[in-house]
């Protein structure tokens, strides 16, 4: 029996234990310390239905994996561009950093995925540190703050079990039907919410001043910046009344609080200070550096190590990458064509480079524009470590059975250093090792280095001795907010709106691009479409055609398109947040017309 673990791009990255002889049956190793028992359908269904690449191909014609290998190592030079998939499906994947610095080649920065959320993060506490889970267990309430848990973070649901539960979404979600308290907020309402919250605390007496006196000491400054926002204005934007801002602090205050922070509140080009006010929130009622308390968003899962492919020199940006700039592009274990925003411009941009390299598992809409096609191996097929955005787990990645397709990513590197004369590379398990040796092993497992019991507890900064520090700078979008909703006139009592915020939420039964995918949009019954109806949905960066779904747990003044869905980000801008730079795939109205 081996034991591994899930490489699929979730925070959960649950133990899996494998017999080599009964594969590809699998079953959860229940002995790993985040594990719920069981597995989810991606790993126990959808991973084996997908249609693997099998064979390399150049130009369109099936060729030896050594005949692709050499195209490769022809077409790169100072002029590529590496564009690789985001998440932590285990660190051997970044290996490839190594083979572009030798080259003089460039490769990316920022994220299609929580860059703004992570830099607005930074921005209080100094430092981007993992919740650990038994933090979340230890909490008498818990806020689920645009987080569709059952879906993105299935492995936290018996951590909450038993608690108070506040949710905080536009889209009335499977746990918030659950709740003790359920705030249905407009979508970029986020950030208000949390300064209003902040300021009836400190109104009310409320806040920490033990807390505030010996971490952030700034707080009258933030109280006076909360002071600078219009209450009754604001609230109606957000679409709550006092009366359930009151509620929400009666059921948090003087209790052991967990706001759990989802991906889709930082959507935006101001994503940065979302989460910042959210910290800046729980900085108030004191939730940081005690038990049962604080505030979990994507953490930094290679904080504190080491990271042997860490890398400087040329860099573009991920979310808005001008591919006709480079001779080559190697895309590894990604599709921007479907994944990046504005897929118009990928696809024109990708189609102007001389190459196009494509190295990865499956088929999908980059893969069928590229000149050479690389089969990757899975990771039941080699030898890594995983790491978490959520937990402090690292588990390595035991190699369960040998087939004769594909190549991992340091034989892929390792190839192509001895086709270019590039030097030489440490071995495989070299590499692992430097991992692992960072780690404190406790059972079968490791450890992270960044691990600490609570975060924060002796202060912010990377050495714990620094202060939080409060938002204190905003642009209003407040008036600008009023204006991007156009609303007409039927009759005198009736508003019409003519746009809609675009929700790009994850869906259960896909990953990324990866897996089942489908073009259905879905929106609230009063907006007058039927289910089944095809719909245009156009924005001013493209269209696409979905169909309708109609649900009533919807928002008026918005519509859902997971984030995998064909088509969907013909409608995205490709456009930078603030700070982090991240993609802002919400920071989008769509029209819609019936075909």
């Amino acid at each position: 029996m081996i034991k591994t673990a899930c490489g699929l791009d979730c925070p959960d990255a649950c133990g899996i234990e494998a017999d080599r002889n009964s594969f590809p049956k699998i079953k959860a190793d229940k002995e790993h310390p985040t594990n719920n028992g069981a597995l989810c359908s991606l790993l126990n269904r959808h991973i084996w239905q997908e249609e693997r690449i099998r064979k390399a191909r150049v130009d369109s014609k099936e060729v030896s994996l050594d005949e692709a290998m050499e195209e490769v190592s022809l077409a790169l030079n100072s002029n590529s561009l590496l564009w690789r998939g985001s998440g932590n499906f285990g660190v051997m994947q970044e290996i490839t950093n190594l083979l572009f610095s030798k080259i003089d080649a460039t490769t990316t920065k920022g994220s299609l995925c929580d860059g703004a959320g992570d830099a607005g993060i930074i921005a209080g506490r100094g430092v981007n540190r993992i919740l650990p889970p038994e933090q979340i267990k230890k909490s008498e309430v818990v806020v689920v703050w645009g987080k569709n848990i059952t879906v993105t973070a299935s492995h936290l649901m018996p951590y909450i079990e038993g608690k108070k539960i506040i949710v905080i979404d536009p889209i009335e979600t499977p746990i918030a039907k659950k709740a003790d308290l359920f705030l249905q907020i407009a979508p970029k309402s986020d950030f208000y919410l949390a300064i209003m919250l902040a300021r009836f605390t400190i109104m009310g007496d409320h806040e920490d001043r033990e807390f505030l006196d010996k971490f952030a000491p700034e707080y009258d400054d933030f109280y006076d910046f909360t002071r600078g926002f219009r209450v009754k204005a604001i609230l109606e934007h957000i679409g709550v009344d006092l009366s359930i801002m009151g509620e929400f602090l009666e059921h948090i205050l003087n209790k052991r609080v967990v706001f759990l922070v989802g991906n889709g509140v930082q959507k935006y080009s101001i994503g940065n200070y979302v989460l910042h006010a959210i910290d800046s929130l729980a900085s108030t009622l004191g939730l940081f550096g005690k038990e049962g308390c604080g505030v979990a968003f994507l953490g930094n899962s290679k904080l504190g190590f080491n990271n042997p492919f860490e890398i400087s020199g040329k860099k573009v940006q991920k979310a808005t990458t001008n591919f006709s700039d480079f001779d080559t592009v190697l895309i590894q274990g990604g599709n921007p064509v479907a994944s990046m925003p504005n897929s118009s411009r990928v696809i024109e941009e990708l189609k102007k480079c001389k190459r196009v390299i494509y190295f990865g598992l499956y088929e999908n809409e980059t893969s069928e524009i590229a000149d050479i096609i690389i089969p990757a191996k899975n990771f039941f097929e080699k030898d890594d470590v995983r790491l978490s955005y959520a937990h402090h787990i690292v588990t390595p990645m035991r190699k369960v059975i040998d087939i004769n397709f594909g190549i991992s990513e340091y034989d892929f590197v390792l190839t192509l250093f001895k086709k270019l004369n590039l030097g030489n590379l440490k071995s495989e398990k070299e590499y692992i090792n430097l991992w692992l040796n960072q780690c404190e092993k406790v059972d079968n497992y490791y450890i992270s280095p960044a691990y600490q019991e609570i975060p924060y507890s002796d202060g912010f900064g990377e050495d714990g001795d620094d202060e939080f520090e409060f938002i204190d700078d905003f642009e209003d979008e407040f008036e600008n907010n009023k204006r991007l909703t156009r609303v007409r006139k039927r009759k005198k009592d009736e508003k019409i709106i003519d746009e809609y915020w675009l929700i790009t939420s994850k869906p259960n039964n896909s990953l990324n691009s990866q897996f089942k995918r489908d073009n259905k949009i879905t929106i609230h019954p009063d907006l007058g479409f039927n289910n089944g109806d095809r719909v245009l949905a156009y924005s001013k960066w493209g269209e696409h055609e979905f169909i309708v779904k109609n649900c009533s747990n919807m928002r008026k003044d918005s519509v859902l398109i997971y984030n995998n869905s064909l088509g969907v980000n013909f409608l995205t801008p490709d456009i930078i947040s603030d700070e982090g730079n991240s993609a802002c795939y919400q920071e989008v109205k769509i029209k819609l017309k019936k075909i």
